[in-house]
């Protein structure tokens, strides 16, 4: 029995275009991130099978596989969602409040994550980021799948700026990839993640 399982999507694979063309989105699911949900599975079901077989001499490497895969699992479930044929504008209420707090106003938001999206060096994603320490919103660089993103952050917005999530739209035009997502990003998504992450570590306590 498979541990994780890759996710249907909320929209048909044509729903974000012309921003982003149905042959990207059925690749990227179907392909990519199926891989990563394979990858997961393979590695837990290798760790179980080192643990009754006696010989944990590769646990490093399967660790490192589940880091990597996991994380492409996780990360692209919450991507899907982040966008919407409904997405684009600006975010209101609470999160653009916070937004405001963390950034000053939307537009340096926006500018600050598209300078960390445009400024990756290789494979990663950028992402907004909740701190459950400062309860302020964070930009990150994620690189690869897993790498870079400080413990006690909770991502609430993330955009895939690996080459498969855009060469065939855009080739090499990162900025114009970036530019195109913002008119379909779910702020309904990424305000209901800052809610949940608010509420579940609001009453954390630092020791």
């Amino acid at each position: 029995m498979a541990h994780y399982t890759l996710p249907e999507l909320d929209y048909a694979y044509d729903a974000l275009e012309p921003h982003i063309s149905a042959q990207i989105m059925e690749l990227h699911h179907t392909k990519h991130h199926a891989a990563y949900v394979a990858g997961a599975n393979a590695a837990l079901d290798n760790l179980a099978a080192a643990r009754e077989a006696g010989d944990l001499s590769k646990v490093n490497q399967f660790s490192k596989d589940l880091a990597f895969n996991l994380g492409g699992h996780t990360n692209h479930s919450v991507f899907w969602k982040n966008l919407s044929p409904n997405g684009g504008g600006e975010p209101e209420g609470e999160l653009a409040q916070a937004i405001n707090e963390s950034f000053g106003s939307f537009d340096a938001f926006q500018k600050h994550f598209t300078a960390a999206a445009m400024g990756i060096q290789g494979s990663g994603w950028a992402v907004l980021a909740y701190d459950t320490f400062t309860k302020k919103l964070n930009v990150l660089q994620l690189f690869d799948q897993q790498s870079n993103v400080p413990v006690g952050t909770v991502p609430v917005f993330m955009l895939d700026m690996w080459e498969h999530a855009f060469y065939l739209d855009y080739l090499n035009v990162k900025a114009d990839y970036v530019k195109a997502v913002w008119n379909v990003v779910n702020w309904d998504d990424v305000a209901a993640r800052l809610a949940k992450a608010k509420d579940k570590y609001n009453d954390l306590i630092v020791g």
